[in-house]
């Protein structure tokens, strides 16, 4: 089984992750298919970057976010647009409306310690 799911990367206590498709037994930090996206904590609000047709491709072939990403999906409203996507609405209009969520996101590349 697929899952979408955090990877984690940065030195210790300044935690960065990136989201990746990945197998399910693989370990945390193992093999990966691809990476979709990146999440940094650190700044305020966090950073959030997604590959959102790459996303529902994997979702469409049956990949399974996990718990963690899933609520990230939420938040950034990655997982609506999904649903859209599965009730017929056409795909480019969705990632025309993801690009406008993004660029309308605070964006603060400074990071808390």
């Amino acid at each position: 089984m697929v899952r979408i799911r955090l990877r984690r990367t940065g030195s210790r206590g300044q935690p960065s992750y990136r989201i990746v498709v990945a197998d399910k037994e693989s370990p945390r930090d193992g093999r990966f298919l691809e990476i979709v996206g990146f999440y940094n904590p650190r700044t305020e609000p966090g950073t959030l970057e997604i590959k959102e047709d790459r996303i529902y491709e994997w979702m469409n072939k049956g990949a399974l976010p996990s718990e963690s990403v899933a609520q990230l999906f939420k938040t950034s409203g990655t997982s609506d647009r999904y649903d859209r996507l599965k009730k017929g609405e056409s795909a480019e209009v969705l990632l025309a409306e993801a690009a406008q969520a993004k660029a309308s996101r605070v964006t603060n590349n400074k990071t808390s310690k």
